[in-house]
């Protein structure tokens, strides 16, 4: 079987389909690349053919590329990877070169055998690469369907020539959110923007497609870029236009990624370096770039976590060995916030959903919530108003649990309280004896939670994090009992619902909340400290932190960091560690700055609730040392605060895949994305360094920074995680 098939129609038209075998989604493989040189070189010459349509057997055209065929190319080259890269690399320009060209006269630019490219589908990466090397490309109008270049969100940059062909069709200033940002679109957006020529019904595709390239003129097969006097839209790098647009876009780059992802950098210089030079020059700058992207350990962090294990968690690596169970009809408890997100994405999913809350009134303002976000999404255009009339159908609102019954999944996302949890959880297994039962408690052990339940092996923890419409991570917790029937239930939900799901054991606050609570506190103390604001959050941001913990404290509310260290506290007794984060913590809360919600926090905000900088009032919770610290000293404390967390639950079997703990660390908390994750920063930069860093700042700072065992037994051995764990992680 080939990745592509050729077939040739009674009119001379030539009909290339992508088919995958055993994908449900095409990728484009080394052998792909091959078999589409070959069967578009034998329609070329064959005189029988006098046009090209290229498309896709499936419902979609493409998602990408196979990023391990980027893997192979570098690891077949041996001791040369750089060579075996850009070689690689260079061979795909070719290929898309000679359908580019499609046997034209060099001189005269005519001859060229029409191709058209017909998308029926999504076609991301290396999919609209493909697509902008043909003369046109059609789109089914499918509301579902994006068209994009996604790449720069896994560390890289469009290489197989769409960021030259990209900036040189539509010029620098229109291409960069689609370069930059990895903005994808739907089929009609893409039109307008100009990423494509026309959009069709689904029906008419194939026969437009047919169509255009039997009455396609010489004209119409030469790229703007071929043709005599082409000049760059908006100006190129020396033109008055563009060099305003140039300048200012080396600023928000270096702006917007403070200079940690050299993927955006490298595609800066390719688009500038590329403008400068004739076309098929620009497509080598474009390789060389793009291969000291590819050698960058940054790159290779990002494309292992953010896309090769993301992807596996997603498929079901941790999911035991059992037939499917996707969820029929979920009962969810509770219509707060937490529990109306959770209703809304499963019902946008296609399931049938019933929420439940103390009163009736309580669940109808829960539902109305629901309604209120899906008009304003259908206002946004972000989803069809049918298809949000449809999601609100499928869910039904009430205070009687006797509607439960018949539900295969229940989630319950009460308040914080064990007693309360454990009387819904005895109300809700009375009506659906058969559900797995689920609790979305963010700190509260499983195990003891599961004492409620008369079926604690039908017993689990399903943590979503907020927004629950936003947010991609989802932590399955397994309690002491839970057992392989709720595990799969539970990560076939969380599939369902289109997030990546990691499976943490029970311990007080699972995963992600035991890392991220240290670099919130860490935060909070250096302010006990006097240590300026100012330097704490740029510190952080500076590492590619998403927000500084002051900003974080104030998005999850200062009132809820308060009752997480009161419980703390109550739950550790003389143990607990964090009483000088609690001199500035409850300092806030009696001051009423209660975070974004409140208007005031440790950022100071405008009346429609926009942050205005950082609170002039915090200089009064300690005075302001006289010696500040170095910049890197923060940064250590900062990223060693969450790194030892991880560490210590994988030592402890609270993680045992070292995937889940570098995916569930970038989607969980943001941790800091160009280095893949804690595990994957820690092997960057070697244990033997990690242990001398963090036993100098248990010196300086206290006992929170002593090493754990397992760093220390990995700087002895001179290992890596990704080999110590390589069984777990292969």
């Amino acid at each position: 079987m080939t990745d592509f098939r050729t077939e040739i129609d009674a009119d001379g038209v030539a009909v290339i389909a992508w088919d995958l075998p055993g994908r449900s989604m095409n990728v484009m493989t080394l052998e792909g690349l091959e078999a589409l040189s070959q069967q578009f070189d034998a329609a070329l010459a064959d005189p029988e053919v006098k046009g090209i349509v290229i498309t896709s057997a499936k419902k979609d055209f493409a998602g990408g590329m196979d990023l391990s065929a980027l893997a192979r190319m570098k690891s077949e080259a041996g001791a040369e990877p750089v060579r075996g890269i850009f070689e690689g690399v260079m061979r795909i320009h070719a290929l898309l070169r000679r359908i580019e060209r499609a046997g034209m006269d060099p001189k005269t630019l005519k001859g060229a055998k029409p191709v058209a490219c017909a998308l029926p589908g999504t076609a991301a990466g290396i999919g609209l690469e493909l697509a902008l090397a043909c003369h046109r490309i059609l789109a089914a109008d499918s509301d579902r369907a994006r068209v994009g270049l996604p790449e720069i969100k896994v560390g890289i940059f469009p290489g197989a020539g769409g960021t030259t062909r990209l900036v040189r069709k539509m010029g620098a200033m229109a291409a960069a959110p689609f370069l930059l940002e990895g903005k994808m679109v739907k089929p009609k957006a893409a039109r307008a923007a100009g990423l494509i020529d026309e959009v069709l019904p689904e029906g008419e595709l194939l026969a437009r497609a047919k169509a255009w390239v039997l009455t396609a003129k010489d004209a119409d097969c030469v790229k703007p870029w071929d043709a005599k006097g082409y000049k760059m839209p908006g100006g190129s790098p020396y033109h008055p236009a563009g060099f305003m647009t140039f300048v200012g876009a080396s600023a928000m780059v270096n702006g917007k990624t403070q200079g940690v992802y050299p993927a955006a950098k490298a595609l800066l210089s390719a688009v500038y370096e590329g403008a400068l030079v004739p076309f098929d020059t620009a497509l080598r700058i474009e390789a060389r770039w793009f291969t000291h992207v590819l050698m960058d350990p940054t790159a290779e962090a990002m494309i292992r976590t953010l896309f090769l294990n993301k992807e596996a968690l997603e498929k079901g690596a941790r999911r035991p060995d059992l037939p499917p169970a996707p969820v029929a009809r979920l009962g969810v408890l509770g219509a707060g916030m937490m529990g109306a997100g959770i209703a809304r994405v499963a019902a946008e999913a296609g399931i049938e959903v019933v929420l439940i809350d103390a009163t009736e009134e309580g669940a109808a303002k829960g539902r109305a919530g629901i309604a209120a976000g899906l008009e304003a999404a259908a206002k946004r255009g972000r989803t069809a108003p049918e298809k949000a009339e449809a999601t609100l159908a499928r869910i039904s609102a009430g205070a009687n649990y006797a509607a439960l019954a018949g539900c295969d999944l229940i989630v319950e996302a009460v308040f914080e309280d064990p007693a309360v949890k454990a009387e819904v959880t005895a109300k809700a297994e009375a009506a659906a004896p058969e559900a797995i039962f689920a609790t979305n408690t963010s700190t509260l052990p499983i195990s003891d939670l599961a004492r409620a339940s008369s079926r604690p092996e039908g017993f689990i923890g399903i943590h979503f994090f907020s927004p629950v419409e936003r947010m991609l991570l989802v932590e399955v917790i397994l309690g002491e009992r839970t057992g392989a029937a709720a595990q799969a239930k539970a990560l076939d939900f969380v599939r369902q619902l289109k997030k990546t799901p990691i499976v943490v054991h029970d311990a007080r606050f699972f995963y992600a909340n035991r890392c991220i609570i240290p670099y919130i506190n860490e935060g909070m103390r250096m302010v006990g400290e006097g240590v300026t604001p100012a330097l704490i959050e740029n510190a952080a941001k500076l590492l590619g932190m998403p927000l500084g913990p002051l900003q974080l404290v104030d998005e999850t509310s200062i009132d809820l960091g308060v009752r997480i260290a009161r419980a703390t506290r109550a739950a550790m007794g003389d143990a607990y560690p964090d009483g000088d984060v609690d001199e500035v913590l409850f300092a806030m809360a009696d001051a009423g700055r209660l975070g974004r919600k409140a208007g005031a926090g440790f950022y100071a905000y405008d009346d429609a609730g926009k942050r205005q900088g950082l609170w002039d009032g915090i200089a009064g919770l300690a005075p302001r040392a006289a010696h500040q610290p170095e910049l890197s000293e923060v940064q250590a404390r900062l990223l060693f605060a969450q790194v030892l967390e991880a560490v210590r639950a994988l030592e402890a079997g609270v993680l045992t895949d070292i995937r889940e703990g570098d995916v569930g660390a970038i989607l969980g908390w943001g941790f800091a994305p160009w280095s893949g994750g804690p595990f994957s920063w820690l092997d960057r930069i070697g244990a033997a360094e990690a242990l001398a860093t963090t036993e100098r700042l248990a010196a300086d700072h206290g006992p929170r920074f002593t090493p754990p065992q397992l760093l220390r037994d990995m700087a002895a051995e001179g290992s890596r995680f990704a080999q110590r764990f390589a069984p777990a992680a292969a």
